[in-house]
């Protein structure tokens, strides 16, 4: 297992098994830093998804109750934790990275700070769960993604927008119930 990807680099690799390892493995860590409890740190993203290629990078939401107002000790326990808070800010998600070493150049974790049991962590769990449970649409994603590394192995904004209407046509489902 080769964890990490450069800057605005993509690659995808096939699923290990390695990287419930490595999430366990960071949530304790988390956990021990933040006194955050188990339930509001949840894997996600395609290395949460069995049998799925995907970026070599361990996506982590976290859940706190308020994210405009972030306790400073929290921070610095993510800090102490190894992660470091993004310039990416968006209304309702704060993102923090964990990279190989000080040159901050191979980035290895991403944690998604978002409202505990809001809108955005629904989707987020929801959208794992669903394509662990449904191999066809996961081998669409899979399609969809190979897609984009077949033109370009870099450009991670591209990358997120030409996966952005699959996406939302699997959190439309969660609404549909």
């Amino acid at each position: 297992m080769k964890l990490g990807l450069k800057k605005d680099e993509i690659i995808l690799a096939p699923h290990s098994n390695e990287w419930d390892t490595e999430f366990l493995k960071t949530k304790h860590e988390i956990q021990n830093h933040t006194k955050l409890e188990s339930s509001r740190i949840e894997h996600i993203g395609s290395t949460s998804i069995r049998g799925l290629m995907e970026k070599p990078i361990v996506d982590i939401v976290v859940g706190l109750d308020e994210i405009k107002q972030i306790d400073k000790s929290f921070s610095e326990g993510l800090k102490k934790a190894g992660f470091l808070r993004l310039g990416v800010e968006r209304p309702s998600e704060v993102v923090f990275a964990k990279f190989t070493d000080d040159t901050y150049d191979m980035k290895t974790h991403i944690i998604h700070l978002v409202e505990y049991k809001k809108e955005l962590w629904n989707n987020l769990i929801f959208f794992r769960d669903y394509l662990n449970s449904h191999e066809a649409t996961r081998k669409e994603y899979e399609q969809l993604k190979l897609e984009y590394v077949k033109e370009s192995n870099s450009g991670i904004l591209e990358y997120t927008n030409h996966k952005a209407e699959f996406v939302k046509r699997i959190y439309a489902m969660r609404l549909k119930g």
